[in-house]
């Protein structure tokens, strides 16, 4: 054998055992992942969807994974500082972020800097969940459905006004966004908080609202509100009476989405893992039961299809801030 050949096979026996033993210690901690308790950021305050679809994953990730998942509120600046929270933390799987459309595709086109990089400090692990907001009004409006209330809002503009949890946020530019396309224009008015708002619909302060569903539900039985339209493209599961916005204005379409993120630069190995625990949850017939109830339908895709997913929202918004000149205080 010549002796090149004898040492070249040598240099490559040597490059693929030095490779193995880089590799070795992400699969071996994948394989002891997790061996303490985890964090689940949540950006907002408890109580909300967001909040309580983290607490719910996060008791199904602990019994299938064996370690504690503990959920951490850290509300501000519309979700920034959470975000920034998981963004600055370790990329070992120990601390991830329950995101929302808010957090992750609004907040890009309405902040002018961050503390943090949205494009490449955190990385998507998969939308777990998808759903409706829903567009109530007092029972004094004059309007028993959405064309209805449009025809108000032409014949009186600027006097229809509609609250919501806060300036910047997915439900005020849904409302922007039915501005748009339906070429009216109501006026928003900001809350801090969605119970706020609601109160003041109910109370006849504001004469609509716009939010997620559930917290809506009893007072629309009761008859203390009237919803008129849910935002999605098709009706939803717990309301399938009530029709969707695009009914009566084609193609509008306003979607509350969550979904979980992690530090950039997490290994593979672990998203892996994590991914293929939740794709399980998410099948459960107890999940599916709970998020009926909470008017939203599970979702399991791919980081790869969870980050299009975000870059196409975050586009979609942007026109439409750009287009209401929506700012935030």
């Amino acid at each position: 054998m010549h002796p090149k050949t004898n040492l070249s096979r040598r240099s490559l026996a040597g490059l693929v055992l030095g490779a193995a033993a880089l590799l070795w210690p992400l699969a071996s901690f994948a394989q002891t992942y997790p061996s303490k308790p985890v964090k689940i950021v949540v950006a907002f305050s408890a109580g909300g969807t967001t909040d309580i679809l983290a607490r719910m994953l996060a008791q199904k990730l602990s019994d299938a994974m064996g370690q504690p998942f503990v959920v951490e509120n850290k509300p501000g600046a519309g979700g920034i500082l959470g975000n920034d929270f998981v963004a600055k933390s370790p990329a070992d799987g120990y601390t991830l972020l329950m995101g929302s459309a808010s957090s992750l595709a609004v907040n890009v086109s309405l902040y002018k800097s961050f503390p943090y990089d949205p494009q490449k400090d955190l990385a998507p692990l998969m939308q777990v969940a998808t759903g409706p907001f829903v567009i109530v009004v007092n029972p004094g409006v004059p309007a028993k459905n959405l064309p209805e209330l449009i025809a108000l809002a032409k014949a009186k503009p600027g006097q229809v006004n509609f609250g919501t949890s806060g300036n910047g946020t997915s439900l005020h530019l849904a409302g922007e966004l039915l501005n748009t396309m339906a070429d009216i224009k109501l006026t928003h008015v900001p809350y801090k908080g969605t119970g706020p708002a609601m109160m003041d619909t109910i109370a006849g302060q504001v004469q609509m609202t716009i939010s997620d569903m559930v917290p809506f539900v009893p007072h629309i039985q009761a008859g203390r509100l009237r919803a008129l339209a849910q935002t999605t493209a098709q009706r939803s599961k717990l309301l399938p009476d009530l029709p969707t916005v695009a009914e009566s204005v084609p193609g509008y379409d306003a979607t509350s989405w969550y979904g979980l993120m992690v530090p950039a630069n997490t290994p593979q190995a672990i998203i892996q893992r994590l991914h293929a625990e939740l794709s399980k949850i998410m099948q459960s017939a107890d999940v599916k039961q709970r998020y009926s109830q909470l008017g939203v339908d599970p979702v399991v895709n791919t980081p790869e299809q969870f980050k299009a997913y975000i870059q196409s929202e975050t586009a979609k918004w942007a026109e439409v801030v750009k287009r209401s000149g929506a700012k935030v205080e």
